[in-house]
C-alpha cells in the first residue's frame, strides 16, 4: 500500500517561511516585488507589504539602503542570469549579505527571483559570542588542568612557570600512554625527576622504577648490568648469577639516563629486547620474557649522534616515541626564588639550622645563569647552609662567580649612567678588594691582614656594603 504524503497548504508555507531568520522578497521577471516574509521587514526596518505589487527597484531609492556600486541587484541578475551576492548595509548600522538568484523556465527566462538576505552582523556578534564561550571554556580547562597537575606534583616538584606546566601536563596525559619518552635538555634540569612522575602516574605506579645512569657505568660492566648473566659465565662472574637491570623492571618502568652513553655494539642488543620483549642474559640459552616501560634521558644531541654513526637510527626512533624538552634553569627563572626557598627549608630540617637568604642574596640568584640548573642550586644551598655561620645569608657567602656578578652589575650601572663621584669609584674598588680577600683567604682576620687593615674595620666596611 503506497505511503500518503501529506500537503501542506500555501497559506501554511507562508506562516513557515515568516518563522525563518532570513530574510525572503520574490518578484517576477520584471521585478515586480510578490511576496516577503516579515523578518526582512523586523531587519531593514521598514514594512514590506507597501511594496507589494511595486518595483523592488524602488527599495534600493530608500535613502537608509546603501547599495555597494550604482547599479541594482536585479539589473545585473536579469543581465547575466546567474545568482549575485552583495553587502548593503541599511540604516540600522546592519551589514546585510543580500543574495539575489534567478529561477529560469524552459527557455532559459527569468520566471522569478528570489532574494534572501542574512544579517551579517547577527552573524559577527554570535560568533564573537562563541569566541568569548570557546575562551572561557579554554581557560576553565587550563585552570582545570593546573589543579590536577598541582596535585599530581607531589611536595617535591617545585614549579611556577608556565613552560613547565606544559611540559608536566603533557607528562601527566601520556603516563598512561604505552610509549617510550624520551627526555632531552641540559644537564641538571629534572630529567630523573621527571621520568619518576610519568612513572608514578602510569598503570606501573605500584611497581619497580629502574634509574640506570649510563655516565657512572664503566664500559666493560655496560653489557652484565643491563642483561644479568648465569653462574660461572666469565671469569670473576658471581657463583650466583646477577639478575640484569632490565629484568628487574619488570612489570614496571626502566629509565636509561644518559643513553647517549650506550655503547654501539650493546645499541643493537637493547633494540632486540624491546622489539622482541624478552632478554637474554650472558651465558644463557634460552631469553626471558620481559614486560617493561622505557624512558631515556640524554644531555646530548642524539641527532648529531646519528649523523656520525654513533648512535643507531632504528634505535632512536624506538626510544623516541615522544620527546619532551626542560628548558634550563635561566629560562625558566619564576621558578629559582621558589626553589631556593624549597632546597634552604629542606637542609634546614636535614642539618637542625634556621638559615635565612637575604634579599639580596634572591636578587643575584636571580639574574645568575644557573649553568648547572636546578642541581647547581641545590649543591649551592647545600653549601651555604653548612659553612653560613650567621643565621642569613648574605652576599659575602655566595660563591666568587655570584659575588662577582653583584659587583659587574654596580659597575656596569655607574658606567651606563656616566654619574659616578669620587666617592662612588672609591666604594666600587673597595668592595671589589675585599670580596677578593674574602675569596682568598680562610677567614675574615686573614683578609684583615692582606688588606691592611684592622679586623674592626674590616666588619664594619663589610656591614656597610652588605657583603
Amino acid at each position: 500500500m503506497p505511503v500518503k504524503i501529506p500537503h501542506i497548504r500555501m497559506r501554511d508555507v507562508a506562516r513557515i517561511y515568516d518563522a525563518l531568520e532570513i530574510g525572503l522578497i520574490i518578484v517576477n521577471g520584471e521585478g515586480i516585488i510578490i511576496w516577503a516574509n516579515k523578518y526582512y521587514s523586523q531587519l531593514a526596518k521598514f514594512d514590506m507589504r507597501k511594496y507589494f505589487g511595486q518595483n523592488v527597484r524602488l527599495i534600493s531609492q530608500r535613502g537608509d539602503v546603501e547599495l555597494p556600486n550604482d547599479r541594482t541587484m536585479i539589473d545585473i541578475v536579469m543581465e547575466t542570469k546567474q545568482p549575485l551576492s552583495e553587502v548593503v548595509i541599511y540604516h540600522t548600522v546592519d551589514y546585510v549579505i543580500t543574495t539575489a538568484r534567478p529561477i529560469l523556465n524552459e527557455e532559459g527566462e527569468i520566471d522569478y527571483i528570489v532574494y534572501t538576505i542574512t544579517n551579517y552582523s547577527e552573524l559577527m556578534q554570535t560568533q564573537e559570542q562563541l569566541s568569548q564561550s570557546n575562551s572561557h571554556i579554554l581557560a576553565l580547562e587550563t585552570h582545570l588542568q593546573n589543579l590536577q597537575i598541582k596535585q599530581s606534583l607531589g611536595s617535591d616538584i617545585i614549579i611556577a612557570d608556565k613552560q613547565m606546566y606544559d611540559i608536566y601536563g603533557k607528562a601527566l596525559r601520556l603516563a598512561g600512554a604505552p610509549v617510550s619518552v624520551m627526555l632531552t635538555g641540559e644537564s641538571g634540569t629534572g630529567k630523573d625527576v621527571l621520568a619518576r612522575f610519568i612513572h608514578q602516574n602510569s598503570p606501573r605506579k605500584d611497581e619497580k622504577f629502574i634509574h640506570v645512569n649510563m655516565a657512572t657505568i664503566p664500559p666493560a660492566l655496560f653489557e652484565s648490568e643491563l642483561f644479568g648473566y648465569t653462574p660461572g659465565s666469565f671469569t670473576g662472574a658471581s657463583r650466583q648469577g646477577k639478575e640484569g637491570l632490565i629484568q628487574l623492571a619488570n612489570n614496571g618502568t626502566l629509565f636509561l639516563d644518559e643513553i647517549g652513553e650506550l655503547p654501539l655494539d650493546l645499541q643493537a642488543k637493547l633494540l632486540q629486547v624491546i622489539q622482541d620483549k624478552q632478554v637474554r642474559a650472558i651465558g644463557a640459552v634460552e631469553p626471558i620474557p620481559v614486560d617493561f616501560r622505557i624512558i631515556c634521558a640524554t644531555n646530548r644531541d642524539l641527532r648529531q649522534l646519528v649523523r656520525d654513526r654513533k648512535f643507531r637510527l632504528d634505535l632512536y626512533y624506538r626510544l623516541n616515541t615522544i620527546e619532551l624538552t626542560l628548558p634550563p634553569l635561566r629560562n625558566r627563572r619564576e621558578d629559582i626564588p621558589l626553589l631556593a626557598t624549597h632546597f634552604l627549608n629542606l637542609y634546614n630540617k636535614e642539618k637542625h639550622t634556621q638559615k635565612y637568604l637575604s634579599s639580596d642574596v634572591i636578587q643575584i640568584f636571580y639574574k645568575y645563569s644557573w649553568p648547572g640548573n636546578v642541581r647547581e642550586l641545590q649543591h649551592c644551598i647545600d653549601s651555604l647552609t653548612t659553612l653560613c655561620q650567621r643565621s642569613t645569608i648574605t652576599p659575602d657567602q655566595l660563591p666568587p662567580e655570584m659575588q662577582q656578578l653583584a659587583f659587574d652589575e654596580t659597575a656596569a650601572v655607574i658606567q651606563n649612567t656616566g654619574t659616578a663621584t669620587l666617592k662612588q669609584s672609591v666604594e666600587l674598588l673597595e668592595i671589589k678588594l675585599i670580596q677578593e680577600a674574602l675569596s682568598r683567604c680562610a677567614t675574615a682576620a686573614q683578609a684583615a691582614a692582606e688588606l691592611g687593615v684592622d679586623a674592626s674595620t674590616l666588619s664594619k666596611k663589610r656591614k656597610r656594603y652588605g657583603i
